[in-house]
């Protein structure tokens, strides 16, 4: 190779250096890794980890984005989540800019996407530390949900609102971490279902049917109303109304693909069903 050429190449291979993330998970993720020098933008709506929002500019909602802003930035890569963002990534990739989209559903597919980025900014053995640990928590979580079963107790119905108005319910790693937390989701066969409106529960007699033990709301940054839900038609005898098992996760705990949903998202679920199960065994 002769000089000029080699003149070319980078020093070291160390991944992207200037990142825009449009969506939280990503953003919570590079600071746990310790990469957060790499991020020059972030979503408006990333409240994890707190300081981001003084430290970075925000230059996307979740279906719009600055595109200006996010060229003014110079990235060498933006990271995003889902077809929702498709029409934002298209647009940056025709002026030129190296976006990469993750599409993360379920539980597996989280820790593939986190080991994915960590590969990328050259920090994969950090991530598999953390990723290791996330791992080993939710199997005890599992074990202790065994052991309650042992003892002749019985996993609780839960059922998980992400919005209201249309009820919608069942994403796929929330109810794969309601599972490993010690409950039974109320309508599993909706996680298969990667978009929202073909999640609506149309009939909310259905949900009244279906007898949840427990009712956790997470309205995707609107504030849960617990008497709300309880004052719906007919929802007077549902046992989680009748016995006061009406809770609320932030959805920046669960609703984020990430690993806040693996953590904070996932220990909420699992105080509330032991809990529940230790009082109702």
């Amino acid at each position: 190779m002769n000089k000029e050429a080699s003149d070319l190449l980078p020093t070291a291979f160390g991944g992207p250096r200037r990142i825009v993330c449009m969506t939280e998970e990503t953003t919570e993720w590079l600071y746990l890794l310790g990469q957060e020098a790499r991020i020059v933008g972030i979503s408006g709506f990333t409240v994890r980890p707190r300081r981001a929002r003084d430290e970075k500019p925000k230059v996307s909602a979740f279906t719009s984005a600055k595109i200006d802003k996010i060229l003014a930035l110079a990235p060498d890569c933006v990271f995003g989540f889902s077809d929702l963002q498709a029409d934002i990534a298209a647009e940056l990739i025709r002026a030129g800019v190296q976006v990469t989209i993750f599409n993360q559903r379920s539980v597996a597919q989280i820790f593939d996407m986190l080991a994915q980025v960590a590969a990328m900014v050259g920090a994969a053995e950090r991530g598999q530390a953390l990723l290791l640990q996330y791992r080993e928590r939710l199997a005890q979580m599992d074990q202790a949900v065994q052991a309650q079963i042992a003892q002749g107790r019985r996993r609780p119905r839960v059922y998980f609102e992400e919005w209201d108005e249309p009820a919608i319910s069942g994403i796929r790693w929330v109810s794969e971490l309601v599972q490993i937390a010690g409950g039974d989701d109320c309508f599993p066969e909706l996680a298969a279902q990667p978009l929202g409106k073909h999640r609506i529960i149309a009939d909310p007699g259905e949900t009244v049917r279906r007898a949840p033990d427990i009712i956790i709301g997470s309205w995707c940054g609107k504030k849960f109303r617990p008497e709300k839900v309880a004052a719906r038609p007919g929802w007077q005898d549902v046992p989680a109304v009748r016995n006061g098992q009406l809770f609320e996760i932030k959805s920046p705990d669960i609703l984020q693909p990430g690993p806040a949903a693996l953590t904070d998202g996932a220990e909420q679920l699992h105080r509330i069903v032991m809990d529940w199960m230790a009082r109702h065994g």
